[in-house]
């Protein structure tokens, strides 16, 4: 430390101790309590997620338009590894068409953060398939973002970045 702020330093008042202000009524364990409350329902909420997220994926690979559609908000939309915004009308045309099925979709390194009624899905993921007769495999980091709205969670927006070919 160099002298000068050593200097400042020694004006400044010297702490006697710091002590938490807790809202009235409530003690040190009633707040760690609620804190462990907290954190179970954050954690119930996180396992609902990747539950969700599974499903979400079966219902992809199992090229069912109907389920897929019970797992995403009406304004869904995907943004692919080139950039391009995808929207859920077109999407779900594609698969009801049978020009993109799906093979395969794996997933491994999830995490999944919670923001309140929102959440943040991110996977490394791989799939197999075939858009339009031609075979297709992907290695892609995905983020899925889910809202919960009357108590449901869908995914409003999904994001594929792609990488490099090996």
């Amino acid at each position: 430390m160099s002298a000068n702020v050593a200097k400042h330093l020694g004006k400044l008042p010297r702490w006697t101790g710091w002590q938490p202000v807790l809202p009235r009524g409530l003690s040190h364990w009633q707040l760690q309590l609620l804190s462990l409350a907290s954190q179970m329902k954050e954690s119930g909420m996180e396992e609902e997620l990747l539950k969700l997220e599974k499903e979400f994926t079966q219902a992809i690979v199992k090229n069912d338009p109907e389920a897929i559609e019970r797992f995403v908000a009406d304004d869904w939309i995907i943004i692919n590894a080139d950039g391009e915004i995808i929207d859920k009308e077109r999407f779900l045309e594609v698969i009801k068409s049978g020009a993109l099925t799906h093979e395969t979709m794996e997933s491994d390194d999830i995490r999944v953060r919670i923001y309140g009624e929102s959440a943040v899905v991110t996977a490394l993921a791989r799939s197999k398939g075939k858009f339009m007769g031609q075979d297709f495999s992907t290695r892609e980091r995905a983020t899925d973002v889910f809202v919960r709205h009357d108590g449901q969670w869908r995914c409003a927006l999904s994001q594929l970045t792609g990488f490099p070919k090996r």
